[in-house]
């Protein structure tokens, strides 16, 4: 799914980061939270990518163009550069962090012991920024600043992502397909009322969002813990019919 943004107050600098979790149980959805890969500077610029499947036929001997048959869109990439330095330190920080990313390439201990080696999975955040599930295909690192003694202090790296093709679903919004709905794993300093307005733009949600999760203490997030972020139709769906909103999930 593309980057998605809702308002927030832009006086607080939002690092972006790469959330790395286990394998998830089928395309889409995460598995338990590894660890974030925060960039140590904002990126300048991000690429996004969309391409489209068309089959060419070819045309008999008039010359004329052939006709061509959509099949399809093929996966979403994302490319972003992330700048690495610790020229000020002297110390390991860059080495540690290029072992981090490629780290994102290599099957996870878990998935090794499962029998199924896979890479991790990973989400791009940036703030309010949302982009999607998907997969690291390459990490590549360009050193650009070395100690005396030849131990990198700069690094501009380039990440790769991937997203996973989403299975074949219904399309019309009243045939009993299954709504968009997303996952938030929990950080410090979140809180309800502010993923309420991060995903609606209403952090007045909380109280949805709470109950979703079967939260009795919102005061106590924990970090690592995964939320589900229902969609606004099934909030609606929920109001409307006089049904509890987990009932709705659970439905559904």
């Amino acid at each position: 799914m593309p980057l998605t943004s809702t308002s927030s107050d832009t006086s607080k600098l939002e690092h972006a980061r790469i959330d790395v979790h286990e394998p998830g149980p089928e395309p889409g959805k995460l598995g338990p939270f590894k660890f974030a890969i925060d960039f140590q500077f904002n990126p300048r610029e991000l690429t996004m990518a969309k391409t489209a499947k068309w089959e060419k036929k070819n045309q008999n001997n008039s010359g004329a163009a052939g006709p061509v048959t959509y099949l399809g869109p093929d996966a979403q990439k994302l490319t972003v550069e992330m700048y690495l330095d610790a020229s000020k330190a002297q110390d390991e920080f860059v080495v540690k962090s290029v072992e981090r990313l490629f780290e994102t390439c290599l099957p996870t201990a878990r998935s090794k012991t499962g029998g199924k080696p896979s890479a991790p999975w990973v989400r791009f955040m940036w703030g309010t920024l949302s982009g999607f599930v998907g997969y690291v295909t390459s990490v590549s690192a360009r050193y650009t600043l070395f100690s005396p003694d030849g131990r990198p202090l700069r690094a501009v790296c380039t990440v790769a992502l991937e997203e996973f093709a989403n299975p074949k679903r219904k399309q019309n919004p009243t045939s009993g397909g299954i709504a968009p709905r997303r996952s938030h794993v929990v950080r410090e300093g979140d809180s309800l009322p502010l993923l309420a307005y991060r995903e609606y733009g209403n952090a007045e949600l909380w109280r949805e969002v709470a109950e979703a999760n079967g939260i009795d203490d919102p005061l106590r997030l924990r970090p690592g813990t995964v939320l589900l972020l229902p969609s606004a139709t099934e909030m609606a769906r929920a109001a409307t019919r006089g049904r509890t909103l987990r009932e709705v999930l659970r439905a559904h």
